[in-house]
């Protein structure tokens, strides 16, 4: 990955396959309005963080080993009573991937990490927001290879959320599936 000339592969995949497909799906007049995959942003809300703080930070590193990029602790807000949270008190962490990282982390997401999953029958095609972005929640931190599962403590759930510059959930989906995301016919 260190070469300067690196494409991902699911970039290549993008420019040789699907913009035809979705051009002649969709008719779009010229290549611009072809929607395309923005950014990917992956989280994990620790709750147990308001117990022992070193838990968010730990969830931060599995979360950078996946991610390929150093990922953020994030921070409470406001302090809340009833959930025992103080104002500034770590409680998870996320990253944001764009460029080759994206592509990167989808091409292992779709190839790797999701057949790894127990009891998978594809993505929900509901989970799109209106606006054509893509939202999952993954239980198992551990299905991704980066994660050396006899050195983990605990397993932590986490949200990847796909956000494309498609206008209707109908494009992204489409969008989506031409990547080989598994939805169900």
């Amino acid at each position: 990955m260190a070469e300067a000339n690196y494409e991902p592969r699911l970039k290549k995949h993008y420019s040789a396959v699907v913009v035809p497909k979705m051009l002649e799906q969709f008719g779009y007049k010229n290549s611009m309005q072809m929607p395309r995959i923005d950014k990917v942003v992956l989280n994990m809300g620790i709750g147990e963080s308001t117990s022992d703080s070193k838990k968010a930070r730990l969830a931060a590193a599995d979360l950078s080993l996946i991610a390929g990029q150093k990922a953020v602790v994030t921070r409470a807000k406001k302090s809340i009573a009833t959930f025992k949270v103080r104002e500034d008190m770590p409680l998870g962490a996320k990253v944001t991937l764009r460029g080759t990282r994206m592509y990167d982390f989808l091409d292992r997401l779709v190839n790797i990490a999701l057949p790894r999953v127990r009891d998978f029958r594809g993505l929900n095609p509901k989970s799109f927001d209106g606006r054509g972005n893509f939202a999952m929640g993954i239980k198992e931190h551990i299905v991704f290879p980066e994660i050396d599962y006899d050195k983990v403590d605990e397993i932590w759930g986490m949200d990847v959320i796909v956000c494309t510059t498609a206008d209707t959930d109908d494009e992204a989906r489409a969008l989506l599936a031409a990547f080989n995301f598994p939805f169900p016919e």
